[in-house]
């Protein structure tokens, strides 16, 4: 208890999944966790659970792809809160999935708007912030499919190389203020956009059961699994980490 004692933590895409547990176990460690979604029913309900269980927590509506509703949210959280320590750049969709020569503008870049621009625009308001406390942690979500190829969903796999590379070069950008930028790479979670993708097969048992099966350790991960390597990263025990990937993947990268 108590890894991330007296911390301001802010986690995009906080209302489910990873998100999700995330905002839980950063809370339960001592963190005061500004969530934010857009999703406002959830997200209220999540702030709500927290606080109920002796955490701290409010709900901020906040699409990351606006950059005013970005630099507008960051400045209440800091204010309310007083800082900003750590930001989980978590949110993120999945896109269309359909192949390079099938996929249209629109969709290339609603996807993109929101898996690459949103961590551009959290990491741009959150600096100023870190910097005036002296320092912070800021922790991209990636996926195995930034370090990896598949023969699908090319956008998504495109946007997720993007967030490891942005997060490498910001943290050699921001190193000389303190500031440590990683990014995390899950394998299969058991998040929504898994278990909806795997609906969307017609046979989700079957494709639940392949997902798998590409993992050695024999299961599809749980968001907790994510959660607690995001907070290692957030806490101090985390020093000297700075423009590493942390893979969470059951050994699917192992291969």
């Amino acid at each position: 208890m108590g890894r991330v004692e007296n911390k301001v933590a802010i986690v995009t895409g906080a209302a489910s999944g990873i998100g999700k547990a995330t905002a839980l176990l950063l809370a339960r460690e001592g963190a005061s966790v500004a969530l934010t979604d857009v999703s406002l029913e959830t997200g209220r309900a999540l702030a709500s659970e927290i606080e109920k269980n002796g955490g701290k927590a409010r709900f901020w509506l906040m699409d990351v792809s606006k950059e005013v509703q970005v630099k507008a949210v960051f400045k209440d959280v800091a204010g309310s809160l007083g800082k900003i320590d750590i930001l989980v750049n978590n949110a993120g969709i999945g896109g269309s999935g359909k192949p390079t020569d099938l996929e249209t503008e629109a969709g290339w870049d609603a996807l993109m708007a929101v898996n690459v621009k949103g961590v551009f625009f959290c990491t741009k308001h959150v600096i100023p912030y870190m910097r005036r406390g002296g320092g912070g942690s800021i922790i991209n979500m990636s996926s195995i499919y930034g370090l990896v190829g598949a023969a699908d969903a090319p956008s998504y796999h495109a946007s997720k190389g993007a967030v490891r590379l942005m997060a490498k070069t910001d943290a050699m950008l921001y190193a000389k203020d303190r500031i440590r930028v990683n990014s995390v790479h899950p394998g299969f979670i058991r998040t929504p956009l898994v278990t909806n993708s795997a609906e969307s097969s017609g046979n989700a048992e079957e494709t639940l059961k392949y997902m798998a099966s590409l993992h050695p350790l024999g299961h599809i991960g749980e968001p907790e699994d994510v959660a607690y390597g995001v907070l290692y990263l957030a806490s101090d025990e985390a020093a000297f980490v700075t423009g590493s990937e942390l893979v969470i993947d059951g050994g699917y990268t192992a291969r």
